[in-house]
């Protein structure tokens, strides 16, 4: 793990997309512009069926799984610990992901004294195909705190990540946070997808106002800068520099706009290595542990970033 650095990496990769269906989106977008936005939505909000094969081989590892009501959908948790009684930590996976994703994290959790509950957000893991988006992972981020109670920490990855500061705006009691390679903006986020499908802008943006139209919130609501500044608990963003799905760019804006946040910036480890980490897993540790970790990210109109 690197240490701290100034360095910013706006690259993002396009994911392999088949040519055929670029070649549709731009055709589409040009002889049925409505129908080729209603289809980039549905892409958009509907997650790789890998994530419920992946988590259906994965070991459970000693884990309570049990359902709990969130919407129309009966949501698998998994908890190891006394949860609710015990000091309890939150892990909130990304997008395509699944709530066992964070093992190595139950394990230095569980050494450290800590109960800890995982879940699988609707359409990923163990629970049936759906749709969703950032929205939806925040709301149920929220139902499960209500189920679940007051946690210690919250710890979110990507996606799980944002869906995590969200949930906190709206009522998530959780004392700290550590984020790891969170998504800051979902404007951008669905730019990154319309750059990787060949959507041109306008029906990109004929998708966001579908997609705001549906869920009845607004991108720009959502963006970190709107959100972090109503946030006091103690924070730590974890991101890599080269970062390639997530630009490093959108964790530095957590901890610019958190107002009690710190940055720990990596390289080498990319969107997917990084959660799991041995040395990530030792600085959240140590966060935990009350221990100030990474560096305290200032702005001002004079300088829009800096370091303290």
């Amino acid at each position: 793990m690197s240490v701290q650095s100034q360095q910013k990496s706006t690259t993002v990769r396009s994911p392999s997309v088949p040519w055929t269906l670029r070649a549709a989106m731009s055709v589409g977008s040009v002889l049925a512009p409505e129908s080729t936005a209603e289809r980039a939505l549905s892409l958009f909000c509907t997650p790789m069926s890998s994530s419920r094969s992946r988590a259906a081989r994965a070991d459970l590892s000693g884990a309570h799984l049990q359902r709990i009501q969130v919407g129309r959908e009966a949501i698998a948790t998994y908890a190891w610990g006394e949860v609710g009684e015990a000091p309890t930590v939150l892990l909130s996976h990304g997008w395509s992901s699944f709530g066992l994703r964070f093992l190595p994290w139950v394990v230095m959790l569980r050494d450290a004294g800590y109960a800890v509950l995982s879940f699988d957000q609707p359409g990923h893991g163990r629970n049936s195909p759906a749709q969703i988006t950032l929205p939806g992972f925040a709301d149920t981020v929220v139902a499960v705190g209500k189920h679940f109670g007051h946690f210690a920490a919250a710890i979110g990855h990507s996606l799980g990540g944002a869906a995590i500061a969200l949930a906190m705006r709206e009522g998530l009691s959780a004392d700290r946070a550590i984020l790891i390679a969170p998504a800051a903006d979902g404007g951008a986020a669905s730019r990154r997808f319309a750059h990787a499908i060949a959507l041109p802008e306008h029906r990109r943006a004929a998708m966001q106002r579908l997609l705001e139209q549906r869920t009845g919130r607004a991108m720009d609501a959502m963006a970190i800068h709107r959100v972090a500044p109503h946030l006091a608990q103690p924070a730590l963003v974890i991101h890599d520099l080269v970062d390639t799905d997530v630009p490093w760019e959108e964790g530095e804006r957590y901890a610019r706009f958190w107002p009690d946040a710190r940055l720990l910036s990596v390289q080498g480890l990319g969107h997917h290595k990084i959660v799991n980490d041995p040395d990530v897993l030792a600085a959240g540790r140590a966060f935990l542990d009350g221990e100030t970790v990474g560096t305290r990210v200032v702005s001002t109109q004079e300088l829009a970033y800096g370091y303290a």
